[in-house]
Protein backbone atom coordinates (compact mmCIF):
# COMPACT_ATOMS: atom_id res chain seq x y z
CA UNK A 1 0.00 0.00 0.00
CA UNK A 2 0.94 3.57 -0.01
CA UNK A 3 0.94 6.63 2.64
CA UNK A 4 2.14 10.21 2.95
CA UNK A 5 4.48 10.59 5.52
CA UNK A 6 7.75 12.06 6.34
CA UNK A 7 10.92 10.05 5.28
CA UNK A 8 12.87 11.82 7.47
CA UNK A 9 12.66 15.57 9.44
CA UNK A 10 12.32 18.25 6.58
CA UNK A 11 11.40 15.22 4.13
CA UNK A 12 7.89 14.40 3.27
CA UNK A 13 6.35 12.33 0.58
CA UNK A 14 4.44 8.85 -0.81
CA UNK A 15 5.94 5.94 1.27
CA UNK A 16 5.66 2.49 -0.08
CA UNK A 17 4.35 -0.38 2.93
CA UNK A 18 3.42 -3.49 3.53
CA UNK A 19 -0.28 -3.55 4.55
CA UNK A 20 -0.80 -3.60 8.31
CA UNK A 21 -1.53 -6.58 10.42
CA UNK A 22 -4.25 -7.11 12.29
CA UNK A 23 -4.16 -8.62 16.00
CA UNK A 24 -6.87 -10.33 17.53
CA UNK A 25 -8.33 -7.13 19.11
CA UNK A 26 -7.58 -4.86 16.39
CA UNK A 27 -9.01 -3.03 13.06
CA UNK A 28 -7.84 -2.27 9.48
CA UNK A 29 -9.30 0.38 8.15
CA UNK A 30 -9.91 2.17 4.65
CA UNK A 31 -9.84 5.56 5.26
CA UNK A 32 -12.97 7.52 3.75
CA UNK A 33 -12.42 11.51 4.67
CA UNK A 34 -9.18 12.76 6.55
CA UNK A 35 -7.51 15.90 7.61
CA UNK A 36 -3.94 16.53 8.40
CA UNK A 37 -3.59 19.11 11.99
CA UNK A 38 -0.32 21.21 12.65
CA UNK A 39 0.89 18.26 14.84
CA UNK A 40 1.88 16.51 11.64
CA UNK A 41 3.32 19.64 10.57
CA UNK A 42 5.53 20.06 13.63
CA UNK A 43 6.80 16.59 13.16
CA UNK A 44 7.59 16.64 9.87
CA UNK A 45 9.87 20.25 11.21
CA UNK A 46 11.26 18.16 14.16
CA UNK A 47 9.15 19.05 16.86
CA UNK A 48 8.77 15.38 17.91
CA UNK A 49 12.30 14.10 17.25
CA UNK A 50 13.56 12.28 14.37
CA UNK A 51 10.83 9.91 12.80
CA UNK A 52 12.07 7.40 9.70
CA UNK A 53 9.55 6.49 6.78
CA UNK A 54 6.54 7.26 9.07
CA UNK A 55 3.11 7.77 7.51
CA UNK A 56 1.29 10.69 8.89
CA UNK A 57 -2.27 11.30 10.16
CA UNK A 58 -4.31 10.87 13.18
CA UNK A 59 -7.77 12.54 12.56
CA UNK A 60 -9.73 10.00 10.04
CA UNK A 61 -13.36 8.40 9.76
CA UNK A 62 -13.14 5.35 7.60
CA UNK A 63 -14.34 1.86 6.68
CA UNK A 64 -13.39 -1.13 8.21
CA UNK A 65 -11.76 -3.85 6.34
CA UNK A 66 -10.55 -6.45 8.72
CA UNK A 67 -11.34 -7.59 12.29
CA UNK A 68 -9.62 -9.50 14.60
CA UNK A 69 -11.44 -12.52 16.05
CA UNK A 70 -11.63 -11.30 19.33
CA UNK A 71 -13.77 -8.05 17.93
CA UNK A 72 -17.41 -8.12 19.43
CA UNK A 73 -19.18 -4.82 18.53
CA UNK A 74 -17.74 -4.16 14.74
CA UNK A 75 -17.66 -6.09 11.85
CA UNK A 76 -16.45 -5.57 7.93
CA UNK A 77 -17.82 -3.17 6.30
CA UNK A 78 -18.51 -0.69 9.31
CA UNK A 79 -18.22 3.13 8.97
CA UNK A 80 -16.48 4.15 11.90
CA UNK A 81 -14.74 7.20 13.64
CA UNK A 82 -11.00 7.21 15.18
CA UNK A 83 -10.07 9.08 18.00
CA UNK A 84 -7.24 10.37 17.22
CA UNK A 85 -5.62 9.37 20.45
CA UNK A 86 -6.29 5.27 20.99
CA UNK A 87 -5.14 4.33 24.37
CA UNK A 88 -4.08 0.73 25.51
CA UNK A 89 -6.84 -0.27 27.64
CA UNK A 90 -4.47 -2.51 29.96
CA UNK A 91 -2.43 -0.43 30.66
CA UNK A 92 -2.00 0.86 34.47
CA UNK A 93 -2.00 4.58 33.87
CA UNK A 94 -5.39 4.13 32.51
CA UNK A 95 -6.63 3.33 35.63
CA UNK A 96 -5.66 6.73 36.79
CA UNK A 97 -7.84 10.44 35.41
CA UNK A 98 -5.60 10.48 32.08
CA UNK A 99 -5.93 7.94 30.00
CA UNK A 100 -3.95 9.77 27.48
CA UNK A 101 -0.53 8.74 29.16
CA UNK A 102 -1.46 5.22 28.92
CA UNK A 103 2.56 3.76 28.98
CA UNK A 104 3.86 6.97 29.81
CA UNK A 105 3.98 10.77 28.68
CA UNK A 106 1.12 11.09 25.85
CA UNK A 107 2.03 7.49 24.95
CA UNK A 108 -1.70 6.87 24.03
CA UNK A 109 -1.00 8.73 20.71
CA UNK A 110 -0.19 5.67 18.86
CA UNK A 111 -0.52 7.63 15.55
CA UNK A 112 2.79 9.49 14.79
CA UNK A 113 4.02 8.40 18.05
CA UNK A 114 4.69 4.34 17.80
CA UNK A 115 3.02 3.40 14.62
CA UNK A 116 2.01 4.87 11.25
CA UNK A 117 -1.49 7.16 11.00
CA UNK A 118 -4.10 7.35 8.93
CA UNK A 119 -2.73 8.96 5.69
CA UNK A 120 -2.67 5.55 3.73
CA UNK A 121 -4.49 3.33 1.95
CA UNK A 122 -5.03 1.15 4.97
CA UNK A 123 -4.22 2.00 8.33
CA UNK A 124 -4.56 0.14 11.93
CA UNK A 125 -6.49 0.34 15.37
CA UNK A 126 -5.54 -1.10 17.72
CA UNK A 127 -7.69 -2.38 20.86
CA UNK A 128 -11.21 -1.67 18.35
CA UNK A 129 -14.31 -2.26 20.89
CA UNK A 130 -12.76 -0.15 23.55
CA UNK A 131 -11.46 2.69 20.62
CA UNK A 132 -13.59 2.75 17.51
CA UNK A 133 -17.37 4.01 17.37
CA UNK A 134 -19.62 3.70 14.78
CA UNK A 135 -20.73 6.59 12.44
CA UNK A 136 -24.29 8.25 13.33
CA UNK A 137 -26.40 7.42 10.05
CA UNK A 138 -27.11 10.90 10.73
CA UNK A 139 -24.26 12.79 10.63
CA UNK A 140 -21.89 13.79 7.75
CA UNK A 141 -18.47 11.84 8.29
CA UNK A 142 -16.50 14.90 7.55
CA UNK A 143 -18.96 16.71 10.67
CA UNK A 144 -17.94 13.64 12.61
CA UNK A 145 -14.26 14.06 11.37
CA UNK A 146 -14.27 17.28 13.61
CA UNK A 147 -14.99 15.35 16.68
CA UNK A 148 -11.86 12.77 16.77
CA UNK A 149 -9.15 15.77 17.38
CA UNK A 150 -10.09 19.15 16.98
CA UNK A 151 -13.50 19.31 19.23
CA UNK A 152 -12.14 16.74 21.57
CA UNK A 153 -8.94 18.82 21.89
CA UNK A 154 -10.26 22.03 22.73
CA UNK A 155 -13.04 20.61 24.98
CA UNK A 156 -10.66 19.48 26.92
CA UNK A 157 -9.48 22.60 27.48
CA UNK A 158 -12.63 23.90 28.41
CA UNK A 159 -12.83 20.46 31.13
CA UNK A 160 -9.37 21.73 32.51
CA UNK A 161 -10.18 24.90 32.91
CA UNK A 162 -13.41 24.20 35.17
CA UNK A 163 -15.55 26.51 33.15
CA UNK A 164 -18.66 26.90 34.89
CA UNK A 165 -22.51 28.79 34.37
CA UNK A 166 -22.00 32.74 34.47
CA UNK A 167 -18.44 32.61 34.42
CA UNK A 168 -15.86 34.90 32.36
CA UNK A 169 -13.79 33.05 30.52
CA UNK A 170 -11.18 34.06 27.73
CA UNK A 171 -10.04 31.32 24.39
CA UNK A 172 -6.07 32.78 23.40
CA UNK A 173 -6.19 31.53 19.83
CA UNK A 174 -8.92 30.79 17.84
CA UNK A 175 -7.39 28.30 15.17
CA UNK A 176 -9.98 24.97 14.76
CA UNK A 177 -9.10 23.71 18.59
CA UNK A 178 -9.40 27.41 20.00
CA UNK A 179 -12.93 27.75 18.15
CA UNK A 180 -13.83 24.71 19.60
CA UNK A 181 -13.15 25.36 23.08
CA UNK A 182 -15.04 28.62 22.63
CA UNK A 183 -18.15 26.59 21.54
CA UNK A 184 -17.08 24.16 24.60
CA UNK A 185 -17.43 26.77 27.39
CA UNK A 186 -20.75 28.32 25.55
CA UNK A 187 -21.82 24.62 25.68
CA UNK A 188 -20.51 24.62 29.58
CA UNK A 189 -22.62 27.74 30.28
CA UNK A 190 -19.80 30.68 30.22
CA UNK A 191 -20.97 34.05 30.07
CA UNK A 192 -19.17 36.68 28.91
CA UNK A 193 -16.73 34.95 26.67
CA UNK A 194 -13.62 36.35 25.05
CA UNK A 195 -12.15 34.89 21.80
CA UNK A 196 -8.32 36.35 21.21
CA UNK A 197 -7.43 36.24 17.59
CA UNK A 198 -7.09 38.30 14.26
CA UNK A 199 -8.02 36.44 11.32
CA UNK A 200 -11.57 37.43 9.86
CA UNK A 201 -13.07 34.15 9.17
CA UNK A 202 -11.77 32.68 12.27
CA UNK A 203 -13.37 35.54 14.40
CA UNK A 204 -16.43 35.05 12.31
CA UNK A 205 -16.99 31.51 13.69
CA UNK A 206 -15.46 31.98 16.75
CA UNK A 207 -19.02 34.70 17.18
CA UNK A 208 -21.12 31.93 15.44
CA UNK A 209 -19.56 29.35 18.25
CA UNK A 210 -20.78 32.54 21.36
CA UNK A 211 -17.85 34.36 21.49
CA UNK A 212 -19.32 38.16 23.04
CA UNK A 213 -16.22 39.79 22.28
CA UNK A 214 -13.17 39.69 20.14
CA UNK A 215 -9.64 41.03 21.54
CA UNK A 216 -7.11 41.69 18.75
CA UNK A 217 -3.01 41.99 19.90
CA UNK A 218 -3.10 44.76 17.02
CA UNK A 219 -5.41 46.67 19.47
CA UNK A 220 -2.51 47.00 22.36
CA UNK A 221 -1.67 45.00 25.07
CA UNK A 222 -4.06 41.78 25.08
CA UNK A 223 -4.25 41.63 29.18
CA UNK A 224 -4.85 44.90 29.41
CA UNK A 225 -7.76 44.75 27.13
CA UNK A 226 -9.52 41.66 28.66
CA UNK A 227 -8.69 43.19 32.16
CA UNK A 228 -11.05 46.12 31.22
CA UNK A 229 -13.47 44.06 29.25
CA UNK A 230 -14.05 41.67 32.03
CA UNK A 231 -13.74 44.56 35.18
CA UNK A 232 -11.43 42.83 36.78
CA UNK A 233 -9.88 39.43 35.11
CA UNK A 234 -11.15 36.50 33.83
CA UNK A 235 -12.51 33.29 35.86
CA UNK A 236 -10.67 30.95 33.39
CA UNK A 237 -8.42 31.15 30.30
CA UNK A 238 -8.12 28.51 27.65
CA UNK A 239 -5.09 28.74 25.65
CA UNK A 240 -5.02 27.56 22.42
CA UNK A 241 -2.43 28.74 20.62
CA UNK A 242 1.01 31.10 21.65
CA UNK A 243 4.76 31.32 22.00
CA UNK A 244 6.62 31.14 25.44
CA UNK A 245 5.32 34.40 26.69
CA UNK A 246 1.51 33.60 26.69
CA UNK A 247 1.55 31.78 29.78
CA UNK A 248 2.44 34.80 31.62
CA UNK A 249 -0.83 36.56 29.74
CA UNK A 250 -3.14 33.92 31.03
CA UNK A 251 -2.14 34.32 34.46
CA UNK A 252 -1.95 37.74 34.36
CA UNK A 253 -6.03 38.12 32.92
CA UNK A 254 -7.30 35.19 35.85
CA UNK A 255 -8.89 36.36 38.56
CA UNK A 256 -7.44 35.13 42.17
CA UNK A 257 -8.65 31.22 42.18
CA UNK A 258 -9.18 31.12 38.63
CA UNK A 259 -8.03 28.46 35.84
CA UNK A 260 -5.34 28.58 33.42
CA UNK A 261 -5.97 25.59 31.20
CA UNK A 262 -3.56 24.93 27.92
CA UNK A 263 -4.06 22.95 25.56
CA UNK A 264 -1.17 24.33 22.63
CA UNK A 265 1.68 22.41 21.41
CA UNK A 266 4.70 24.45 22.24
CA UNK A 267 7.74 24.31 20.91
CA UNK A 268 10.52 22.54 22.24
CA UNK A 269 12.95 25.65 22.35
CA UNK A 270 9.98 27.79 23.79
CA UNK A 271 10.80 29.13 27.48
CA UNK A 272 7.65 29.22 29.83
CA UNK A 273 8.25 31.83 32.47
CA UNK A 274 6.95 34.42 34.27
CA UNK A 275 7.63 37.22 37.36
CA UNK A 276 6.40 35.52 40.56
CA UNK A 277 3.82 39.02 40.62
CA UNK A 278 1.87 37.58 37.86
CA UNK A 279 1.21 34.22 40.28
CA UNK A 280 0.47 36.91 43.40
CA UNK A 281 4.04 35.96 44.45
CA UNK A 282 2.95 32.30 44.53
CA UNK A 283 -0.10 32.85 46.83
CA UNK A 284 -3.00 33.68 43.80
CA UNK A 285 -4.85 29.76 44.32
CA UNK A 286 -4.61 30.50 40.42
CA UNK A 287 -4.75 26.77 38.99
CA UNK A 288 -2.13 26.28 35.80
CA UNK A 289 -2.86 23.08 34.11
CA UNK A 290 -1.89 21.32 30.51
CA UNK A 291 -3.62 18.57 29.21
CA UNK A 292 -3.53 16.02 26.38
CA UNK A 293 -6.28 15.18 24.01
CA UNK A 294 -8.21 11.75 25.82
CA UNK A 295 -8.78 8.56 24.14
CA UNK A 296 -11.25 6.53 23.87
CA UNK A 297 -14.77 5.56 22.16
CA UNK A 298 -17.26 6.81 24.96
CA UNK A 299 -15.34 10.22 24.99
CA UNK A 300 -16.00 10.27 21.38
CA UNK A 301 -19.66 9.06 20.91
CA UNK A 302 -20.38 11.60 23.94
CA UNK A 303 -18.99 14.12 20.84
CA UNK A 304 -21.23 12.95 18.86
CA UNK A 305 -23.99 13.07 20.52
CA UNK A 306 -23.43 16.60 20.29
CA UNK A 307 -23.04 17.01 17.09
CA UNK A 308 -25.88 13.91 16.47
CA UNK A 309 -28.68 16.24 18.28
CA UNK A 310 -27.67 19.71 16.70
CA UNK A 311 -25.73 21.31 19.60
CA UNK A 312 -22.59 22.10 17.65
CA UNK A 313 -22.22 22.36 13.53
CA UNK A 314 -18.32 21.35 13.70
CA UNK A 315 -18.41 21.82 9.94
CA UNK A 316 -17.78 25.50 10.26
CA UNK A 317 -14.46 24.57 10.78
CA UNK A 318 -14.23 23.26 7.19
CA UNK A 319 -12.58 25.90 4.82
CA UNK A 320 -10.65 23.84 2.12
CA UNK A 321 -11.98 20.15 0.32
CA UNK A 322 -10.00 18.20 -1.62
CA UNK A 323 -10.75 14.85 -3.53
CA UNK A 324 -8.91 11.55 -3.62
CA UNK A 325 -5.94 9.81 -1.65
CA UNK A 326 -3.17 12.10 -3.96
CA UNK A 327 -5.03 15.09 -2.71
CA UNK A 328 -3.55 14.47 0.95
CA UNK A 329 -0.36 15.79 0.13
CA UNK A 330 -1.86 19.14 -0.98
CA UNK A 331 -4.04 19.28 2.06
CA UNK A 332 -0.73 18.78 4.03
CA UNK A 333 1.20 21.58 2.68
CA UNK A 334 -1.63 23.69 2.83
CA UNK A 335 -1.46 23.60 7.00
CA UNK A 336 2.17 24.59 6.35
CA UNK A 337 1.24 27.55 4.44
CA UNK A 338 -1.08 28.29 6.79
CA UNK A 339 -2.87 31.23 4.22
CA UNK A 340 -5.73 33.69 5.68
CA UNK A 341 -8.79 32.14 4.64
CA UNK A 342 -7.53 28.62 6.45
CA UNK A 343 -9.69 26.88 9.27
CA UNK A 344 -9.10 23.39 8.43
CA UNK A 345 -9.11 21.00 5.14
CA UNK A 346 -10.45 17.78 4.75
CA UNK A 347 -9.50 15.07 2.03
CA UNK A 348 -12.21 12.78 0.55
CA UNK A 349 -10.98 9.58 -0.37
CA UNK A 350 -12.99 8.04 -3.40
Amino acid sequence: MKGFGMHSIENAGWIEKERPKCGALDAIIRPIVLAPCSSDNHLLHGGFGERKDLILGHEAVGEIVEVGNLVNNFKTGDMVVVPCTTPNWLAENVQGEYNAHDEGLMKSFKFLGSKDGTFAEYFHVNQADANLVLLPENVLPEAALMTVDMMSTGFHGVENANVRFGDKVVVIGIGPVGLMAVAGAKLQGAGQLIAIGTRPNCVKIAKEYGATDIVSYKDGDIVKQVIELTKGGADSVIIAGGSGDILRQAVEMTVPGGYISNVNFFDAQDVLSMPTSSWGLGMSDKTIRGGFCPGGARRIRKLLNLVEYGRIDTTKLITHRYNGLSKIEDAFYLMDQKPKDLIKPVVFIN
